[in-house]
């Protein structure tokens, strides 16, 4: 009889805990919620950005692209000089 009253305490514990669990999320879910609500209404309106003339970027000189090319390559050398197998 001891055991069975033993397991029914230990369920109702369960129980217990799991509800304050479950109650204790939902009140922290509903108050981010309601937080993210109250901030958005208060904080001021982005201003609109200033529109772009041309959709294209500018061209870099190729002058960037070979140094480019060269720290990249000196990059790739050490790596595969330092993790050879």
């Amino acid at each position: 009889m001891q055991d069975q009253q033993l397991l029914l305490d230990g369920l109702a514990l369960m129980g217990v805990g799991m509800g304050f669990v479950f109650v204790f999320l939902t009140i922290l879910v509903l108050t981010t919620t309601l937080m993210s609500l109250v901030v958005r209404r208060l904080s001021p309106t982005p201003a609109p950005s200033a529109p772009v003339s041309s959709p294209t970027s500018p061209i870099k000189p190729k002058s960037d692209d070979a140094e480019l090319m060269a720290v990249i390559s000196a990059a790739v050398h050490r790596y595969r000089r330092r993790h050879r197998r």
